[in-house]
């Protein structure tokens, strides 16, 4: 999984298939974001991880190399956005709440901590 920008094929099911991607960046404001970008019928979905301040309990990797494409909480979890699993796990976190775009809606960009701790629970069951 050495190119974080090829993008990859996640089937949902017989009727779904999302293309994907994963990169870690920093924004114009200074703050460091772990991204997953998918791609269906025209639509885009982006699940930003921003870094947190020090106190915040959530990180990224920061632009590092070790553990890239993870972010964690204090409480021990850990989450690798680069596991077709984990992707799998946002998808249908995002889908329960309605947050998902229909075909022909506009880009979506999703807070990916407020779906970290379903996906988490997802990936422990």
């Amino acid at each position: 999984m050495g190119n974080d920008r090829r993008q990859r094929r996640l089937v949902m099911d017989d009727l779904t298939t999302w293309l994907w991607s994963h990169r870690q960046k920093r924004g114009r404001d200074g703050v460091w974001r772990d991204a997953l970008t998918l791609y269906r019928d025209g639509v885009r979905v982006r699940f930003v991880f921003r870094a947190g301040a020090p106190d915040s309990g959530r990180w990224t990797t920061e632009g590092g190399y070790w553990y890239e494409g993870c972010v964690g909480d204090d409480r021990g979890n850990l989450l690798n956005l680069r596991e077709p699993g984990v992707v799998r796990a946002l998808v249908e976190a995002a889908g329960r709440r309605g947050l998902l775009p229909g075909p022909g809606g506009r880009p979506v960009e999703l807070d990916g901590w407020e779906l970290f701790p379903a996906v988490v629970a997802a990936a422990d069951g």
